[in-house]
């Protein structure tokens, strides 16, 4: 393989011979074809055991038959042997391996039918055999983190055979790598690196190097093997895979509507979304195009730091964390979107041009200048005097350059110095935001607060409402308990009464009948006197009158309990009827006033809840009204009874 644009790969057949074949490609252009070139090349070179550029025609079936497996091209052997085919001279071929390449693989093949990955995966393990067998003695490399530089290597380095990393991009790499593990850069491990090797200085360094300066710790201080794993993840994603930024946020669901955590993924072309970061479960994808908008939409329904993704058919609405990460989110988001207005895949290889475009200026710039000072001392040994229009006319050139290199400078300068004012004036907006959602959840927390401790006090209200609800239901048991017992005492006292009126009038009447006898003539005092049944009657008189004072007796003692009762009842109701006026939020006192006048009217000098009573007593069962004339006819017993006694003492 020389160097160059003019690739000479050569071939040797199993008889020895040597046919050579070559290939040309332009410099600078990192096509799919050039990409996949460079691992090509490293899995070609590591069949050339003798490193003089010749592999044997039975390395090249398997190594072709594997590339189309993995491309999933279809293989077609005869036409391996048709290009290499013998004639009587030997196997002569007048072309060479790559235009076999370029006819039956390269140009077959389409980005999006193969895994690019898993391709390079395959070319990493043919070579790693011959290169790369063990692990030196203390790198900080897995297996894993070396088939990843592997591929950022080819990534980064130039296109031209063999493959190297000049060191402005083994800068690059390190610097985003120190990055990732949010570590200040330090330039001096890979400085004094470069100053002891003049090789990789001037030339490159190649990936077994590259590998190696990096395992040891010789281009960045690394804290665990661990640290630089997750980093170095994070940077494969990013520059080989094309992620242009990884997050959480919530997403608004176009069918119920509901708000869920995702994991994002944002790429050029599309914005998958996931269960968790272990991008195991994908939920969906957002595929983007040039018609595609984004949009910072207001805070609404609770979310904050709101965003939204427009397509022709449908919107997508998301919240991230806070304001920091709503801004990095639409800056990428227009970033994917300027790349696809472009016609640009990925993002970094744009950026590689960038670098390389500027190098290639800074370079020409340094050749034109050691072009000068050497014509200058060559005219000078040869003795050539130069005229003043010439010496004027060089010295106005070196101003020239001189003064175009100042203002080149002071245009980096000047756009530092807008970019780094731009810088603070988004860090000061954003700390502004911040500020003003630190009060806001502060005040919210507040309120949320004052609502706690509202709820609970409701609660505690309810309780007492419930407890002094079964004590007034109780209370109004023993109430409704002692009407009846009332109403009974008052029945047996009402027939005790009629029993001794009933027994008095007849004691009246023997009274009248023996007062007749009296004023009767002897002779007619032999009929027999009604002395006797009136003792009798008497005596049952006097029974009935004992048992109508125990029966009075006994309906004062329930009245007593009934008075007791209806106190317990309109004490119980009291406290009811204070329990029962509605908590408001805040201190809204003539809300309360009015709650208060339209929820409890005062009655009998207190509050009464009277449809709660009266429904309680329907349910229960109401006693009859008390009988309104048994005091005015206890009254009229009494006095017959005393003009009874009256009559008995003359008799």
């Amino acid at each position: 393989m020389g160097a160059g644009s003019l690739f000479l790969w050569t071939v040797e057949c199993d008889s020895g011979l040597k046919p050579k074949f070559g290939a040309s490609r332009p410099p600078g252009i990192m096509d799919l074809k050039s990409e996949l070139l460079k691992s090509i090349w490293h899995a070609f070179t590591s069949l050339d055991v003798e490193k003089c550029g010749k592999v044997s025609k039975s390395q090249l079936k398997v190594l072709s038959h594997n590339l189309h497996t993995v491309l999933n091209l279809p293989h077609d052997p005869v036409a391996l042997e048709e290009h290499f085919r013998d004639d009587d001279d030997g196997p002569v071929s007048k072309q060479g391996y790559m235009p076999y390449l370029n006819t039956y693989i390269l140009d077959k093949v389409k980005e999006g039918t193969f895994d690019k990955e898993k391709f390079d995966d395959v070319c990493w393990m043919m070579t790693r055999k011959k290169n790369y067998l063990t692990l030196p003695q203390g790198s900080l490399l897995s297996e894993n983190d070396s088939f990843k530089l592997f591929c950022l290597f080819n990534l980064l380095s130039e296109d031209r055979y063999p493959l190297l990393m000049v060191a402005e991009e083994a800068e690059y790499l390190v610097k985003k790598f120190s990055v990732a593990m949010s570590q200040e850069w330090d330039s001096r491990p890979l400085e004094d690196l470069l100053s002891q090797d003049a090789s990789a200085r001037e030339e490159g360094l190649s990936v077994w190097r590259f590998l190696e300066h990096l395992g040891a710790g010789h281009m960045l201080r690394v804290p665990s093997g661990e640290a630089f794993s997750l980093a170095l993840n994070e940077v494969f994603l990013e520059m080989y895979h094309g992620v242009l930024k990884m997050g959480y946020m919530w997403k608004k669901g176009h069918m119920r509507r509901n708000w869920t955590e995702r994991w994002f993924v944002l790429k050029p072309s599309s914005m998958t979304y996931y269960v968790s970061e272990q991008l195991k479960d994908q939920r969906g994808a957002i595929q983007l195009d040039k018609t595609c908008v984004v949009e910072a939409l207001p805070d609404r329904d609770g979310k904050r730091c709101l965003l939204c993704v427009k397509t022709l058919n449908k919107s997508y609405e998301m919240s991230a964390s806070d304001q920091r990460h709503k801004v990095e989110w639409i800056q990428a988001l227009q970033t994917a979107l300027r790349l696809l207005g472009e016609g640009k895949s990925s993002l970094h290889k744009e950026l590689k041009l960038k670098r390389r475009v500027q190098r290639e200026r800074s370079q020409r710039g340094r050749n034109l200048s050691t072009c000068s000072n050497s014509s200058n001392l060559s005219q000078s040994d040869d003795g050539y005097q130069e005229t003043d229009e010439d010496r004027e006319r060089h010295n106005q050139q070196i101003d020239s350059i001189i003064q175009l290199a100042r203002e080149q400078e002071n245009r980096r300068r000047d756009a530092e110095e807008e970019e780094r004012s731009r810088q603070q004036e988004v860090q000061r907006e954003l700390e502004r935001q911040l500020k003003e959602a630190q009060m806001m959840r502060d005040s919210m927390q507040l309120e949320m607060e004052q609502k706690e401790q509202e709820a609970q006090q409701q609660r505690r209200r309810i309780e007492e409402l419930e407890e002094t609800q079964r004590r007034l239901e109780a209370a109004l048991q023993e109430e409704i308990q002692a009407d009846r017992e009332e109403e009974g005492a008052r029945e047996e006292l009402q027939r005790f009464l009629e029993a001794e009126e009933e027994k008095s009038r007849q004691c009246q009447l023997l009274q009248e009948q023996q007062r007749a006898q009296r004023a009767l003539p002897p002779a007619e005092e032999e009929e027999p006197s009604p002395s006797s049944a009136l003792d009798c009657a008497a005596q049952e008189l006097q029974d009935l009158r004992e048992s109508r004072q125990r029966s009075r007796k006994h309906l004062e003692e329930v009245q007593e309990k009934l008075r007791n009762a209806s106190q317990h009842v309109r004490h119980w109701n009291v406290q009811l009827n204070r329990l029962m006026t509605p908590i408001t939020p805040g201190d809204r006192t003539e809300h309360r006033k009015t709650t208060k006048q339209n929820m409890c009217p005062k009655k009998e000098g207190a509050l009464a809840s009277t449809e709660f009573i009266s429904k309680y007593k329907s349910r229960a069962g109401s006693p009859p009204p008390e009988p309104q004339g048994l005091d005015k006819h206890t009254d009229t017993v009494s006095k017959s009874e005393g003009s009874d006694d009256t009559a008995k003492g003359q008799s």
